[in-house]
């Protein structure tokens, strides 16, 4: 139930406004002064405060100042029976969501209420939505590999240097590219992200640069490739060892020149994006079987991240465990479950061939599958690979 704070010194005016909400279904608390008022709200949450102007002691002006400073974000709707336009403007200014004179309009009060409602629940989705994506991407771990990364990325991100991540399939790679993202000043822009290995090699070109119409067969209209998209923001290569010379070609004229050209067409267009490319090749070993460019590898390779295997940090598996279990119950409704010690002890001893996708799978499986706590008998049984 929404619960609302009613703060005036006016006793029948409080008696009229909870009279309104009760009738409209909403939980009300009074306070008769502005200290009285603070302290409920020290203690209490509310969805709504309504809070006179004029009061004595401690007029609803200096109550506005101190719930801001507070960082409490219910939407507070001022009232007063001396209201300026002056006053309403300096009130709102301050935090306040809106101003309402005495006598008061019981239509505007109830619009100005639903607003102020919707508008909380609004924000409250946003945070909500933002934690979820936050903690989807989150760095998990304290191992000195991870640690030293995470510098890195601080380092890195709000520098346009393009960025090379090795690392075995699994790792972590696009999570290191996400939050080298997230952290730039490109953060406002487009992440775009295109997996070579996943795009057939007469087909990367297309995807990349864009075609004109009638380009080739199937191009019945004139379509913008990822550089294009990721204007102003970055375009993460995934697994680059996997492109083609021909588009390896392409993307290095189109890195030392800022310029594309849509296939079909001779216009060249000026992009500007930031490179970060993945890979879990030896570009090395690549560039002297002649499968990849050594001038587009040192161009890629400014700054190189290596995201070790799981099997490299093993001491983050109980930090790694609580995150998984807490993310899964979050996103698919399964019940929490406590990992016993000797269950982490045996999920340390796997070899973690599938790094964190592979760990991530038997943790959800294990929450699935386990009736009580996760026990050690447990990952011997649900977490074997036969």
């Amino acid at each position: 139930m929404v619960k609302a704070l009613i703060i005036d010194d006016e006793k029948p005016i409080r008696n009229a406004l909870r009279d309104i909400f009760e009738y409209e279904k909403i939980q009300v608390e009074e306070a008769a002064n502005g200290k009285e008022a603070l302290t409920k709200i020290d203690n209490e949450k509310y969805d709504l405060i309504l809070c006179d102007i004029k009061m004595p002691g401690m007029d609803g002006i200096e109550v506005l100042d101190k719930i801001i400073d507070k960082g409490i974000a219910t939407p507070v709707i001022m009232i007063s029976g001396h209201g300026t336009i002056e006053t309403a403007v300096e009130a709102v200014k301050i935090g306040a969501f809106d101003f309402i004179a005495k006598p008061l309009d019981l239509n505007r009060l109830l619009v100005t209420v639903r607003n102020a409602l919707n508008s909380a629940n609004i924000v409250k989705e946003n945070k909500i939505l933002k934690k979820k994506i936050s903690k989807t991407y989150e760095m998990v771990g304290e191992s000195k590999a991870i640690k030293e990364i995470k510098d890195l990325i601080e380092k890195v991100a709000i520098t346009e240097a393009r960025v090379l991540i090795t690392g075995s399939n699994g790792t972590g790679k696009e999570l290191v590219a996400r939050w080298l993202h997230e952290k730039s000043n490109r953060s406002a822009y487009p992440l775009i992200e295109v997996n070579c290995a996943a795009i057939p090699s007469e087909l990367i070109e297309s995807e990349l640069f864009g075609h004109e119409k009638g380009a080739f067969t199937s191009a019945v209209a004139q379509r913008k490739g990822k550089f294009e998209q990721a204007e102003g923001g970055t375009l993460f290569l995934d697994e680059i060892g996997d492109m083609s010379l021909s588009a390896q070609a392409k993307v290095l004229r189109a890195l030392q020149e800022n310029k594309i050209t849509r296939v079909g067409g001779e216009k060249e267009i000026k992009v500007n994006v930031r490179i970060i490319a993945a890979t879990n090749k030896n570009l090395a070993e690549e560039i002297k079987k002649g499968n990849f460019r050594e001038d587009l590898f040192h161009r890629l390779n400014v700054i190189p991240i290596h995201v070790p295997s799981l099997n490299k940090r093993k001491e983050d598996i109980p930090l790694l465990t609580e995150h998984f279990i807490q993310m899964l119950t979050e996103e698919h409704g399964l019940t929490p479950k406590k990992v016993s010690k000797e269950a982490i002890a045996e999920l340390q001893k796997i070899d973690w061939t599938g790094n964190i996708r592979e760990f991530k799978n038997v943790i959800e499986r294990l929450l699935i599958l386990c009736d009580k706590a996760i026990t050690d008998k447990d990952v011997i049984q649900y977490a074997s690979k036969s």
